[in-house]
């Protein structure tokens, strides 16, 4: 009986032994992939997420700007035409008036 639970302390050492082991390596197998990671993307031409985040809020801003622009150039364009139909209407009302000024 004795002889028994000595065999099973030192199953259990051998395994707690391999255990430790597994855990070291997968500690050393862990550091060696995020170096080879970090390795393989300082090669990339990557941003930062900072820098990301600059530069969609400048964009956003440069879309507020452009669609501001832009109702103000519509705005502008139709008192240009309605300008034009205005001035218009006057220079045919005039062309009349003088025609019938001519004509008497």
């Amino acid at each position: 009986m004795q002889t028994q639970n000595r065999l099973l302390d030192d199953l259990a050492q051998v395994a707690s032994g391999a255990l430790g082991v597994a855990a070291g390596m997968r500690g050393e197998i862990e550091a060696r992939l995020r170096d080879q990671f970090e390795r393989i993307l300082s090669h990339m031409d990557l941003v930062t997420r900072e820098e990301f985040d600059a530069v969609r809020a400048m964009a956003a801003k440069a879309r507020a700007e452009q669609e501001r622009l832009h109702e103000r150039l519509a705005a502008l364009e139709a008192k240009l035409a309605a300008a034009g139909k205005s001035a218009r209407k006057h220079s045919v009302a005039g062309a009349k008036s003088d025609g019938a000024k001519s004509d008497g």
